[in-house]
């Protein structure tokens, strides 16, 4: 049987998310309408906003329904992650939405990008509320320092991905090698968070914090590799700017994907550093 909790409308992070569905609905309306673009990153800013709506509202009626409290997973420790995620996401968006697709005259456009912001000043109120006020368990995976940093490495890979293109790198062993380095850590990571997050790990037969630290240093030497090879490649012929390049110049995005790999390197570095010292120094105390 479902009960009706009218508190998950009515509190603070309730009233919240509320608002936060609204206004990413309004989003990507107005940015629809706004007008076409191929570009991936326009993609990525419409899915941006589509993905924060979805999601907002099914927390938002798992709550009021009491649902939420039957899910075979840590509810409060994945609203959490996401609230963190949603604020990261509108970031980056906010930036990205008006760099490249506002203008004077652009007035929708405009009103997206401004919105857009309200909505990452909502999600980071969110972020505020549910780690300062928690309301249940805060032991979870995702709300931890290594949930967070699995989920800005798996973020920085979908950067990546929308940045590549595919003539950018079809013909180059080296480029395929760091692609192929991309993928496998996005995967292998997006495994991570969904075996912890459905709480399996203690079903393998070998401790699974240590199989992670191993993932991790793996994952920052291939990171290494690509970090090197990436820009000694993919700028062997252009190694500035061309002159006549457009607004969505394609040597642009071989410099974004460039510092997306160094920030992912940084992460997984960061990342084996804190396990180590999470798994092996708090357990030697």
């Amino acid at each position: 049987m479902v009960d009706v909790d009218v508190r998950a409308l009515t509190q603070p992070v309730g009233i919240m998310r509320i608002m936060a569905a609204i206004l990413t609905c309004m989003c990507f309306s107005v940015a629809a309408t706004a007008g076409y673009s191929s570009s991936s990153y326009w993609a990525w800013c419409m899915f941006t906003w589509c993905f924060c709506f979805f999601f907002t509202c099914l927390i938002v009626i798992l709550e009021f329904t009491t649902v939420s409290a039957k899910v075979p997973f840590a509810w409060d420790d994945f609203t959490a992650a996401f609230a963190m995620l949603a604020c990261l996401m509108c970031l980056i968006v906010s930036i990205i939405y008006p760099t490249f697709f506002t203008c004077k005259s652009c007035h929708r456009a405009i009103g997206a990008s401004v919105v857009s912001w309200v909505c990452f000043a909502i999600y980071a109120g969110e972020v505020v509320l549910t780690r300062l006020h928690p309301r249940g368990e805060t032991s979870g995976f995702l709300s931890t320092v290594p949930g967070i940093m699995k989920m800005l490495e798996t973020f920085i890979a979908c950067l990546i991905f929308v940045s590549l293109e595919r003539g950018q790198y079809t013909g180059n062993s080296g480029l395929q090698w760091c692609v192929a380095v991309y993928s496998l850590c996005f995967i292998v990571s997006i495994i991570i968070i969904l075996l912890t997050l459905g709480q399996l790990t203690s079903f393998f037969p070998l401790s699974f914090d240590k199989l992670v630290i191993v993932y991790n240093i793996l994952a920052a030497v291939m990171y290494t590799t690509a970090m090197v090879i990436w820009p000694l490649y993919s700028f062997d012929k252009n190694k500035t700017r061309p002159s006549g390049c457009g607004h969505f110049c394609p040597w642009d995005k071989l410099v974004v994907v460039t510092f997306m790999t160094i920030f992912n390197f940084i992460v997984y570095t960061l990342d084996t550093i804190y396990s180590i010292r999470l798994v092996f120094c708090t357990t030697s105390q």
